[in-house]
């Protein structure tokens, strides 16, 4: 284990697999693969839902059926039940390519042609195929349907260009079609009885009877490109939708037998599937381009717009930056995107507008990527002014403008930073001061210029008049940094000199040679260190008050591609293209831990909290996160689980945060837990090191002791308005008999009525006896014997009960009737009353679980104050309470106080 573990990757939305589509009730999911694992995302607003635990290969195939989610890898079928893997299928010699819902069954293909038949119904008992045929010929399958109507019958397409006709029942091929002398891509059956439509690679799609074997209507793709997906509108529109490799979705009139509507920017990538939602005028499309989207036909043309779309980096991010505390990563990558990732809610990850580009690309009839900016090669950001004007700056490769954005809104801003106009080359770094209102870019020909980020307007250049200079430096200016107090600003250039500036004067105070060509620099404004990259591949740490090398690091073999400090200034993280992740001790001067992945770090960055590390890699297009265990662990000291010295080869995160093994072993230990009734015990496993002379809160959600307190208010509240019902026709002088069934009882002196009553008391006894006999967990709980492992399990036992649960548990206690002094105190009732009383006084004096103990004693006070008013020895045990209330409150209201004054002296004081 070391510093940094594995957590998850983000960005991810879809890959290269046809995705699946079903309708439970109301509602409609799609299913996507994401590499080694799949995701479900609701269709109503397109919000993720459910993550599928991490397969050992990468996923081929997908169908799905109600709870059930089939995904083949390599040669295996993995089935899954919503996110639990239930079983394995693995009949497959070959990589499965095809799988097909087929009623209760699913048919798998794999590349050799063998099929083999499923059934999931009762899964857990059946892991072998019912039935299984081999393909005849040369024939390498690559697409398969189930003609509605035909019974046990699929239509298999082929690469060769055949098509043929397959009953699975009797296991014969039925017919085989000569095709169209192209290969088939995507096959689809339509509403029509007998229609299917048949896309090939040559970029015709074939609507053919296959009843008759006679081809209907023929379209072709104006862009040429292979037919990659097909879909029927099933809402009652004769519309047919096809996708090519060039990311165009044709929709084409059946009735008209014509082209109707395009969608050229439809994707930037291959279309993979197209999928019309069941009686509703909404296409569902994903593609090669990381990228999920909706149209909707409402339209008074007919044509189709944009209904809603998740979309993450079409092409590996290329810098990295967190952003609000944490919470987000602002991400450029080689897609010419500008977006913003949630580390904690995925919907609220988004791209960044570069103002009306769609509008714009569709009058000049060209792709929105030919008016995007160039990919961002450098960017810098300041929380501190984001609600005032723009708060980040972008440099763009090959581009001599740099553009500020405003988060706020999430746009690109008004304003374009031109420095040296008469003489303009592509800028190469920018930063932005500590009070954000100055931006601060370099370029390649060595000027560095000072810009007003409110206003836009130039602030002045920085020349270095010691060798009467028009520029700064004498080649590209790979890095500009300013300090905390707006007081210098340091610069460095490619042949490794680095300067430092008067930041207001724009004067040159001091300068340096490194003695080698410089890659990048990273400047910490709270200790004052500035890290260096030379093409040596070694880490210089400068002290730029001092003017002198503090620090020298050595280790990587390849060009290091980032560095970042962490926010306390002691470590420094970096990587390189050897696959290393180094971080180095600074105030020890040594290399504590080192991790290697397969794929090369590109960027890099540590959140404030220094909890989480967000990579980039090459190749690959999404932000992957690593935690900080040493905030987790409770270990003493980072050497007893960093590597040192040591590079330890590591995976690199996946989507899921768990393997299907971990997965599996996490769903056995949760039964093993239930059966012992202890659900909770390992969520609530945390350390127990507690600060002396404060409490501990449970860390249950807010609303779960907040409703305890409260539950009378919403039980009114949520209590159904029912008619009034007439009651029961008696002679008002019948007297009525109690029963414990709630049915009214009469007296009467007929002596077959009196044989009844006999009965229904019977019935009542043997009722009140069976309820007698069923104990619940809580009531087992409170009979076993005190000690700290059954407190701990009782406290465990009642966290994971619902706020009426509760309720109701302790009402179970509540002593009704009265009886004699020495009969009550033998009660079981009484008796659990008096244990509750000690187990609260133990609580409260730990000081765990305050405010869930505080909302708990409240309603038990509400429900049995009254019996412990009436009982002497109840009242000691309530008295002990009090007092022990009363000794933690007083600890806690004058640690409040104090905390109080001292923030109201500071929030007072001017400085």
């Amino acid at each position: 284990m070391g510093i940094f573990e594995p957590f998850r990757a983000i960005g991810y939305i879809t890959s290269t697999v046809p995705f699946s589509v079903q309708r439970l009730g109301t509602e409609t999911f799609v299913t996507v693969s994401v590499g080694k694992a799949f995701q479900i995302y609701n269709c109503a607003k397109l919000n993720l839902v459910i993550i599928s635990p991490q397969l050992p290969k990468k996923i081929r195939a997908l169908a799905s059926y109600r709870d059930y989610t089939f995904a083949a890898f390599g040669n295996e079928i993995a089935v899954f039940k919503r996110a639990h893997q239930v079983a394995t299928w693995s009949k497959h010699v070959a990589k499965v390519d095809l799988l097909l819902l087929f009623g209760e069954h699913v048919l798998s293909l794999d590349v050799e042609g063998n099929m083999f038949i499923w059934a999931f119904k009762g899964i857990e008992e059946h892991l072998a195929p019912i039935g299984n045929l081999q393909l005849t010929g040369k024939f390498t399958p690559s697409s398969i349907v189930h003609p509605d109507t035909y019974l046990n019958k699929v239509l298999v397409g082929s690469q060769e260009g055949p098509l043929q006709l397959w009953n699975i029942n009797t296991k014969k091929m039925l017919y085989e079609f000569k095709g169209w002398g192209s290969s088939v891509s995507s096959c689809v059956s339509s509403p029509a009885l007998d229609v299917v439509a048949i896309g090939c690679a040559d970029g015709k799609i074939h609507v053919h009877n296959i009843k008759l074997d006679e081809e209907i209507v023929t379209f072709e793709h104006a862009s040429r490109g292979a037919v990659t997906a097909l879909s029927f509108s099933t809402d009652g529109r004769p519309l047919l939708a096809s996708g090519g490799s060039f990311g165009v979705i044709s929709i084409w009139n059946l009735n008209k037998r014509r082209l109707q509507s395009v969608i050229r920017d439809a994707h930037d990538s291959s279309i993979i599937s197209l999928n019309f939602l069941a009686n509703e005028p909404v296409l569902m499309s994903a593609s090669a381009d990381n990228s999920l989207k909706m149209w909707i036909f409402d339209t008074n043309d007919g044509d189709p717009r944009l209904l809603r779309f998740r979309s993450g980096h079409s092409a590996p991010p290329l810098c990295i930056r967190f952003y609000s505390n944490g919470r987000h990563i602002l991400s450029a990558g080689q897609d010419r995107a500008f977006r913003l990732f949630s580390v904690i809610q995925e919907q609220q990850s988004r791209e960044l507008s570069q103002r009306h580009i769609s509008r714009r690309a569709k009058k000049l009839r060209l792709k929105d990527e030919e008016l995007k900016l160039k990919p961002v090669v450098s960017f810098d950001c300041a929380e501190i002014r984001e609600r005032d004007w723009c708060n980040v700056v972008t440099c763009h490769m090959d581009t001599a403008e740099a553009y500020v954005w405003r988060l706020q809104n999430f746009v690109l801003g008004e304003h374009i930073l031109k420095p040296c106009p008469e003489n303009p080359t592509p800028i190469k770094a920018c930063a932005i001061s500590a009070c954000g209102n100055f931006a601060v870019v370099g370029t390649a020909g060595g000027w560095i210029e000072r810009f007003n980020l409110q206003s836009g307007i130039s602030r002045g250049s920085y020349f270095d008049m010691s060798e009467k200079r028009r520029y700064a430096h004498d080649g590209e200016v790979i890095g500009v940094a300013c300090d905390s107090t707006n007081t210098l600003m340091i610069s460095a250039g490619y042949h490794g000199d680095i300067k430092v500036w008067d930041f207001k004067k724009r004067e040159l105070k001091s300068q340096w040679d490194v003695g080698c060509s410089l890659v990048k620099i990273v400047y910490h404004r709270v200790n004052g260190l500035l890290a260096t990259v030379a093409d040596d591949f070694v880490i210089r740490l400068y002290d730029v008050v001092a003017l002198k090398m503090v620090r020298e690091f050595r280790g990587h073999t390849d060009r290091v591609t980032d560095l970042c400090f962490s926010e306390d200034g002691k470590w420094l993280l970096s990587s390189s293209m050897d696959g290393s992740l180094r971080i180095w001790d600074v105030i020890l001067a040594k290399q504590i831990d080192g991790v290697h992945v397969d794929v090369p770090i590109t960027a890099l960055s540590l959140s404030p909290n220094m909890d989480v590390l967000a990579t980039a890699h090459s190749d690959q297009n999404g932000v992957y996160l690593w935690v900080n265990q040493s905030m987790f662990s409770g270990l003493p000291s980072v050497e007893s689980y960093a590597s040192g010295k040591d590079v330890v080869n590591v995976k690199l995160p996946s989507v899921s945060a768990l393997t299907s093994s971990e997965a599996d072993d996490d769903d056995m230990e949760r039964q093993v837990l239930e059966n012992s009734g202890a659900l909770q015990a390992s969520s609530f496993s945390i350390s127990q090191k507690q600060i002396p002379e404060l409490v501990t809160l449970s860390l249950l959600p807010k609303s779960q002791w907040q409703s305890l307190i409260n539950l009378d208010i919403i039980k009114a509240r949520n209590k159904p308005i029912e008619p009034p019902k007439k009651p029961e026709k008696a002679p008002f002088f019948l007297p009525s008999i109690p029963s414990l069934s709630g049915d009214i009882l009469f007296k009467s002196n007929d002596s077959e009525a009196d044989g009844d009553n006999e009965e229904k008391n019977k019935k009542d006894q043997n009722s009140m006896k069976n309820f007698d006999a069923l104990e619940s967990p809580f009531s087992k709980l409170l009979k076993s014997s005190w000690d700290s492992k059954h407190f701990l399990d009782f406290t465990n036992y009642i966290k994971s009960l619902s706020p009426s649960a509760l309720d109701m548990e302790l009402r179970m206690l509540e002593i009704i009737d009265e009886d004699i002094e020495e009969e009550l105190i033998k009660r079981p009732e009484f008796i659990s009353i008096g244990q509750l009383l000690d187990y609260f006084i133990n609580e409260v004096s730990c000081k765990n679980d305050f405010e869930f103990m505080q909302a708990v004693v409240r309603l038990f006070l509400k429900i049995h104050g009254e019996t412990i008013r009436c009982h002497p020895s109840l009242q000691e045990k309530a008295k002990k309470l009090l007092e022990t209330q009363s000794l933690v409150w007083q600890k806690m209201e004058k640690l409040f106080q104090s905390t109080r004054c001292i923030v109201t002296f500071l929030s007072n004081s001017q400085f």
